[in-house]
């Protein structure tokens, strides 16, 4: 069962930094891109970021230059989100894209992070 488990969401003042983390357990298969969504109160779900297992990275045009998406050796991805405005207030979910047998794609979400940015 492929689980995906967030952390280090909190509350920040506007101007401060967080660092997300996202670990993957119980992957059968090889993960194509692995991306950070965010969804505030009444708000439709953003993509906020995106890398691919060759490394390449996306962002969103509200947070480039602000955030970066990276990936270590084991199946864990981290949103460094720095420069961190009230309107990056929601909650934040990280997403896997998972090449399964008979090259079947499918996709597999944490629960999610709560980040608060006070002004």
């Amino acid at each position: 069962q492929v689980r995906l488990m967030e952390s280090g969401g909190g509350l920040v003042q506007a101007g401060g930094s967080l660092r997300l983390s996202c670990r993957a357990s119980g992957i059968d298969g090889s993960i194509n891109v692995m991306r950070w969504y965010r969804q505030a109160p009444g708000k439709q779900r953003e993509l906020v970021a995106a890398i691919t297992s060759g490394g390449s990275t996306s962002y969103v045009d509200s947070v480039k230059g602000r955030f970066t998406i990276s990936r270590d050796n084991v199946n864990t991805v981290h949103l460094q989100m720095n420069s961190l405005k009230p309107e990056d207030t929601a909650v934040y979910y990280c997403a896997a894209n998972i090449r399964q047998v008979y090259n079947v794609f499918n996709d597999y979400w944490g629960q999610g992070t709560q980040v608060t940015v006070s002004s």
